[in-house]
């Protein structure tokens, strides 16, 4: 009896079957799928932070040092990974694509893994040390990579019209903001944390129902995408057979390809240190600890440019090009900034900085995976085959490191200002009055660092120009492939 290849069983088949991008694939596959995965990093790139510091206090552990060491030791691991992974993905060929695929599997991980993360046993620091790496390495290193790598392609691979490319992009970006700016900006800070405080028991039963939730939203997104740009070639053994050597110096050789990871470095280090900042910014600077308003108000401003954005962004790309509106953005974006760099006391002041400044963060939001997705056409024109995962896994080692990294930093400077964590006094959370020098460390990083990034990331998208003839290209490339 002949044995069924793999994923030749219909229950793992994609449920697109359309060559167009169709409303099922928008809403189920790109928007509604990655939420649960997409909470849990929001949260997790949020709150995870407190969690160590306020809950398990761990910043006196090793006198300090652990929480510098420690993000930026892992990040080292993460970046081999995603490096590892961009090697399989564009060598796996499966009648589901290469990235697709492991969706399926990050859906388990993902729960599992987001579990481990809060259940640090009650023992000696260094017991606690030990989970805590293993731990968040288990997470970060090994099932979020495989999943935001897979998901990460899942625009650039889904089809090469670039006006239906350019909204899967913005339907992606909604799930993200979706997720970052309504419930952990806005629910979080307002109704969740008053609640749970420091308290461990309630921080692991709040984390263990995100983290599984992630895993049916994950399996929808996996059956309703579809790799059109993987499986419009005949010849998937072809694009397999290419060096890894061959890709990298495409890659690294690449003027567009450069820019984009320059481009990515500069805004991740700004909104690394930023995200880090905003919980501590919001609890010493603007406001009190906790009081369920500051944050509040700070994320709603944020928000609603960004639902006004759904609506806006794309439409002005396709007018004016991504690249133009992203430029324009960026500007605004160092403008609101400085407002809020000048008055980080005064809320008033602050909201009205907070609204320039996100208005002006709207195009990169939600049309730089298309532009990312040209710049993987553009290469595939000169070089005559795709390098999607190794690419990706570029795109990925910049996240991950410098998140590893600011964080380190960011942990080194607070220690070093001499930042005093919360404690639990009669069952209620007291916050300690903290220094100047924590508080300048703090609005440094929350209002400040992103005035600079957006003026550098302006110029140099004024040198990103690689849409201007991407629809010829993508002709020539299907001329090819018709031979």
């Amino acid at each position: 009896m002949e044995r069924k290849k793999p994923w030749s069983c219909k229950a793992l088949q994609s449920r697109v079957r359309t060559e167009d991008v169709s409303k099922a694939e928008k809403w189920l596959g790109y928007l509604l799928g990655p939420a649960g995965a997409l909470l849990l990093n929001a949260v997790l790139a949020t709150y995870l932070h407190v969690y160590y510091t306020d809950v398990l206090k761990l910043t006196t552990v090793w006198g300090g040092a652990f929480l510098v060491i420690f993000p930026i030791a892992s990040k080292i691991i993460d970046a081999i990974t995603n490096v590892v992974m961009g090697y399989i993905i564009d060598r796996a060929h499966t009648p589901e694509g290469k990235a697709r695929p492991w969706l399926l599997l990050s859906a388990p991980l993902l729960a599992a893994t987001g579990i481990l993360l809060f259940t640090v046993p009650n023992a000696s620091q260094t017991v606690q040390a030990i989970w805590v790496m293993v731990s968040y390495n288990l997470f970060y290193s090994f099932a979020y990579t495989i999943f935001n790598m897979s998901h990460s392609l899942m625009v650039p691979l889904s089809t090469r019209n670039t006006t239906q490319r350019g909204e899967l992009s913005v339907f992606n970006q909604i799930a993200t903001i979706m997720m970052s700016g309504i419930f952990v900006a806005l629910v979080f800070p307002m109704v969740i944390m008053p609640l749970i405080g420091v308290d461990k028991g309630k921080w692991i039963a709040l984390m263990s129902l995100l983290s599984i939730l992630a895993l049916p939203l994950t399996l929808l997104e996996y059956y309703f995408t579809k790799e059109r740009v993987t499986l419009e070639s005949r010849e998937a053994a072809e694009t397999g057979s290419v060096p890894f050597a061959k890709q990298l110096k495409a890659i690294f050789t690449d003027r567009y390809m450069l820019m984009i990871y320059v481009y990515f470095f500069i805004y991740t280090a700004g909104m690394s240190i930023k995200n880090l900042s905003l919980v501590y910014f919001c609890n010493y600077v603007l406001g009190t600890y906790n009081d369920g308003f500051t944050q509040t108000m700070i994320s709603v401003i944020g928000g609603i440019p960004m639902g006004i954005g759904i609506f806006a962004v794309w439409p002005l790309a396709k007018k004016f090009g991504k690249r133009n509106v992203t430029l324009v953005g960026f500007i605004l974006y160092a403008f609101g900034g400085a407002i809020c760099r000048l008055f980080p006391t005064s809320m008033p002041i602050m909201l009205v900085g907070q609204f320039i400044k996100n208005i002006g963060g709207l195009p990169c939001s939600y049309v730089f995976m298309a532009l990312f997705a040209d710049v993987l056409d553009h290469m595939e024109w000169k070089t005559g085959f795709r390098s999607d995962g190794i690419a990706m896994s570029v795109y990925n080692i910049i996240a991950v490191a410098l998140v590893g990294i600011c964080t380190g930093i960011f942990n080194g400077l607070l220690s070093g200002a001499g930042y005093v964590a919360p404690e639990i006094v009669n069952g209620v959370t007291v916050a300690a009055a903290q220094s100047e020098a924590v508080k300048n460390v703090i609005t440094f990083g929350f209002v400040g660092l992103e005035v600079f990034t957006g003026i550098i990331l302006a110029i140099l998208l004024l040198f990103l120009n690689v849409e201007k003839d991407i629809g010829k290209k993508q002709a020539e490339i299907k001329a090819r492939q018709t031979k």
